[in-house]
């Protein structure tokens, strides 16, 4: 057989993989489109049978009542904030966490890192953690959001892996000119490692925009509240800042409660989507580099 000539069964197998790939790729893809077409069809469009993939009657009404709705906008207020200064302070911690347990000099180092990751497998429980954080004064405050979750132990074990493998004799070279453990981490070390940076930071941003269920828990100050809370209210519990759209009227509305929920959920998930593009390069590599050591 001709060097580089696949036999009819690699060729059925590779068939078979193009065709179930495809399909598992329209599975997961298609839910997002039938949404995103949902949000700008008409109420007798949305309604009618068949597969969606371009508004067949396209308008703009259900994003207009969405955004003159205060709820969003407060929600959206409140999710930017939580996810950038979150995310910082994420990013900060991890950093100032992992960078010493790298070092193998540090006493008791893996003592240290064996206490981190048994809190990845075990937990005090939903209820001691809620009158730890009501013990704290941390209810209906903003940082309730940020401080239980400052530094994620897997994160952070990737961090440090990542640090393990960067070459020991750029920090000795720095160290002979003068400068502080402080100095060679935020002048040397970090500026090299970018590509774990952005996938940690990555990671962060997306948990902090998708988290609901510890803002439906320790907030309840309405101006308070995120994003993806709200459109929990509005998808699950039928908010009642949407309860005008609940009895619905053809000859009167041009938008029905499904299609502002379609609405809502787009306007909820596609600022994130758009962050991809930028960090996706760092982002394999990231990972790849930061789990070759132990």
């Amino acid at each position: 057989m001709p060097i580089g000539k696949k036999t009819l069964g690699e060729k059925l197998f590779d068939g078979f993989n193009y065709v179930f790939l495809t399909l598992f790729a329209f599975s997961a893809v298609y839910p997002f489109i039938n949404i995103l077409s949902i949000s700008f069809s008409t109420p007798a469009a949305a309604n009618a049978y068949g597969l969606k993939f371009i508004p067949k009657e396209f308008t703009l009404e259900a994003y207009r009542a969405v955004f003159d709705n205060k709820v969003i906008w407060t929600g959206y207020y409140n999710t930017i904030i939580r996810t950038g200064v979150g995310t910082a302070l994420n990013v900060l911690f991890t950093v100032l966490c992992a960078y010493p347990l790298s070092k193998r000099y540090l006493p008791n180092r893996n003592l240290y890192t064996s206490l981190i990751v048994f809190t990845m497998f075990f937990s005090g429980g939903l209820i001691p953690t809620y009158l730890l954080i009501k013990s704290l004064g941390l209810l209906d405050n903003r940082l309730v959001l940020i401080l239980p979750g400052l530094i994620a132990a897997f994160s952070m074990i990737i961090v440090r892996n990542y640090f393990m493998s960067l070459p020991e004799e750029i920090e000795e070279s720095a160290k002979i000119d003068g400068a502080n453990d402080v100095r060679i981490l935020f002048s040397i070390v970090l500026p090299v490692s970018l590509p774990i940076i952005a996938t940690i930071a990555l990671w962060y941003a997306v948990a902090h925009w998708n988290a609901w269920f510890d803002a439906l828990l320790y907030i309840s100050d309405p101006n308070k509240t995120v994003l993806q809370t709200v459109l929990y209210k509005i998808i699950i519990q039928g908010s009642p800042q949407f309860q005008q759209f609940e009895t619905f009227d053809p000859s009167v509305q041009s938008v029905t409660p499904d299609i502002i929920k379609a609405a809502t959920v787009m306007v909820a998930t596609v600022p994130i989507l758009c962050v991809y593009p930028f960090i996706q390069k760092y982002f394999v590599k990231g990972v790849m580099i930061g789990s070759l050591k132990g």
